[in-house]
């Protein structure tokens, strides 16, 4: 019975594909384990996990995702979603408001920060054991549909009731700008999206109106996004014809990027930070003004993702992302490290294995062959191939700023539960006293009480410093993290990297750099 009905499967395919077809064998195997298999069978599965087999010998970067993940990822690039506008965290299954997006539906109808939405269309979510992703979906809907939240507010007796309207959220790409020093202007892009041109060019219309001259862009822990959003930023530094970046590949001809020569950031020193965790787009705007000798590159060496990725949609929603072709810097540098196909735990233990070999530590632990020197095209200054874009100045990894007390206070999330509670206390209170962040910069502190608190609560899951030596060394990070911490809540990110930059030794040393 099984041959026969294998070999009825068998002549169904004939018809469509020639006899040695791997297509033909694939379809066989499938629709004998459908029809065939002692046990039921979820066939939509079967299908995904034969195409992330097929992905998964290939390189590290082809992908497949479902259609709830492509949509996540969609939007995460493309710059919107559709909800409530609110930043929010969880503090003693509660969800504590952070701040409402400004001009966003929550603002709009009176909820504040420090607002504790504590029912959902009349669904208790407070002291509700529920993750952030079931949150997520039960308060993002479609535009224009309406939401019935509870709300408690600090010095209110009763639960306050509004009714919020979804719509679109805009979600930022550009975390922080500012003026790091009177003449240098400090933006920080956390991914490329197709809004990040746009927010970038205001931050830089901003800046100048406060004297900025030159700028400092930092692109530390940027994964990437849009090839198109970063050859876009790398226009506003480039004349007219340089090449930005170039992609090629077996069946993908040369194509070229180039500046259009209507850039507003012609002049002026520039200066783009990078690390180990910066890659892609990224990669590609740091190279573009490395080799075309715009600026210099400040930190240590980049992640090494230069691969082409073809979306390819799938009817149901999902989609496959393959890899059809390489980036290359102006130079001719390939920006993917090397890789072996299907070897991705290899691949995923590069970045620890520049920590052993001490690459993060030292730049002379990267030793480099003749045939990866590359001439960078106007002053002709060495760079280097083989993955990654190689930084002008290296600045090492500080391994003790960090004391090992302090990781488990973040990894066990203390520091932005304490926080959290001393804000949502003193909220109206610092608000009062500090009229602005500049006043706030420059008098505020951390109680030591909360410091001294948040110890206590943490010694109860005996975490604790192993001397006061270590407790000596933790606490000046400890508090400059928690007033950063604090005036993100009371303003924004701009305000919170103002304040945790003063001890990022390769911000540091891009403005003593670009001082010079």
């Amino acid at each position: 019975m099984c041959l026969y009905a294998a070999t009825g499967v068998e002549a169904q395919i004939r018809l469509n594909f020639g006899e040695d077809s791997p297509i033909r064998k694939m379809q066989i195997a499938e629709m004998a384990i459908t029809n065939l298999y002692v046990d039921s069978v979820d066939e939509q599965k079967l299908v995904e996990d034969g195409i992330r087999g097929m992905l998964k010998e290939l390189d590290p970067h082809s992908s497949y995702t479902t259609a709830k993940e492509t949509k996540a990822m969609q939007e995460s690039l493309q710059g919107s979603f559709e909800g409530i506008g609110v930043q929010f965290n969880m503090v003693e299954d509660t969800l504590l408001i952070i701040q409402p997006v400004s001009d966003g539906p929550s603002e709009k109808v009176g909820i504040l920060a420090g607002d504790r939405i504590v029912s959902v269309n009349d669904t208790t979510i407070a002291g509700v054991k529920m993750d952030r992703e079931e949150i997520m979906r039960r308060l993002r809907g479609k535009r224009g549909t309406d939401v019935k939240l509870g709300i408690v507010r600090r010095g209110i007796r009763d639960v306050l009731t509004f009714m919020v309207t979804r719509d679109k959220i805009p979600v930022k790409t550009v975390d922080a700008s500012y003026m790091i020093t009177p003449e240098t202007g400090y933006i920080r892009i956390g991914s490329f999206g197709a809004t990040t041109h746009k927010e970038f060019m205001e931050c830089v219309d901003s800046l100048k109106s406060h004297g900025m001259r030159n700028i400092i862009i930092d692109l530390q822990d940027n994964g990437g996004g849009y090839l198109q959003a970063a050859v876009l930023v790398a226009n506003e530094f480039l004349a007219k014809h340089d090449l930005i970046v170039y992609t090629e590949g077996r069946t993908s001809k040369r194509e070229e990027y180039r500046a259009r020569g209507n850039g507003r950031l012609l002049d002026g020193k520039v200066i783009v930070l990078v690390n180990e965790y910066s890659a892609s787009a990224a990669e590609i705007l740091s190279g573009a003004i490395q080799d075309q000798d715009r600026g210099e590159i400040v930190g240590r060496r980049s992640f090494g993702k230069g691969l082409v990725q073809r979306p390819i949609e799938f009817p149901d929603g999902s989609m496959m992302r393959l890899t059809i072709a390489h980036y290359y810097t102006p130079a001719g540098r390939c920006i993917q490290k090397p890789y072996s196909k299907g070897d991705i735990e290899d691949y995923a233990m590069d970045i620890e294995k520049r920590f052993r070999h001490g690459e993060l530590y030292s730049a002379d632990s990267i030793h480099f062959a003749d045939s990866l020197k590359y001439q960078t095209l106007r002053k002709h200054r060495t760079v280097y191939g083989g993955g990654g874009i190689m930084p002008d100045l290296f600045v090492p990894l500080d391994t003790t700023q960090y004391t090992p007390l302090h990781r488990q206070l973040s990894a066990r999330s203390y520091i932005i539960n304490a926080n959290l509670k001393y804000v949502d206390a003193n909220r109206s209170t610092l608000r009062a006293r500090y009229a602005s962040f500049e006043q706030f910069d420059k008098e505020f502190e951390i109680p030591q009480s909360v410091i001294d608190g948040m110890l206590k609560e943490a010694e109860k899951d005996k975490i604790k410093p192993k001397d006061e030596d270590e407790l000596k060394r933790t606490l000046p990070q400890l508090r400059l993290q928690m007033k950063a911490l604090v005036a993100r809540d009371l303003w924004d990110m701009s305000e919170y990297f103002q304040v945790i930059n003063t001890s990022n030794h390769i911000v540091m040393k891009a403005v003593e750099r670009i001082s010079e």
